[in-house]
């Protein structure tokens, strides 16, 4: 699941809203963690819009840390962290908090952007069904 997490340019092909994705940069460390900084545009309907962020993909840890750089944003941080479990499964969870620079902004999207990351798990969940196959029991 953390490989499927920190594949960041495939989320156009099934994030909710996220319309493209793209690395500027890629430092690899020789301890394991990866630091990329990344600009997403997100998009529904005639709102478009973009930031960059820093996404720090921490392997040995297994977290994934998202920190806001640049954009429409005032603030949005984002974590990811993942256990396994006895039963060959994964414990995911996902942290997300946000607010909208523009008060305007953020009275027209803010609403679309909670339930685009209501939905952002269940993308997720349905990625990682189609990726490594579902094992009978619902994901968590």
């Amino acid at each position: 699941m953390f490989d499927l997490v920190a594949d960041v340019e495939r989320y156009p092909e099934f994030v909710p809203l996220c319309e493209q994705l793209h690395v500027r940069r890629r430092v690899a460390s020789g301890e394991g963690v990866d630091i990329l900084v990344a600009d997403m545009t997100v998009a529904y309907k005639v709102f478009r819009e973009s930031f960059t962020s820093r996404v720090t993909l921490d392997r040995p840890r297994r977290v994934i840390v998202v920190e806001y750089l640049d954009g429409p944003f005032s603030r949005l941080e984002n974590r990811w962290s993942f256990k396994d479990l006895p039963d060959g499964g994964c414990e995911v969870e996902f942290y997300i908090s946000y607010e909208f620079r523009s008060r305007t902004l953020g009275m027209l999207m803010g609403a679309m952007f909670d339930a685009a990351f209501r939905r952002f798990a269940e993308a997720f969940e349905r990625r990682a069904d189609e990726v490594y196959g579902r094992k009978g029991a619902p994901a968590s």
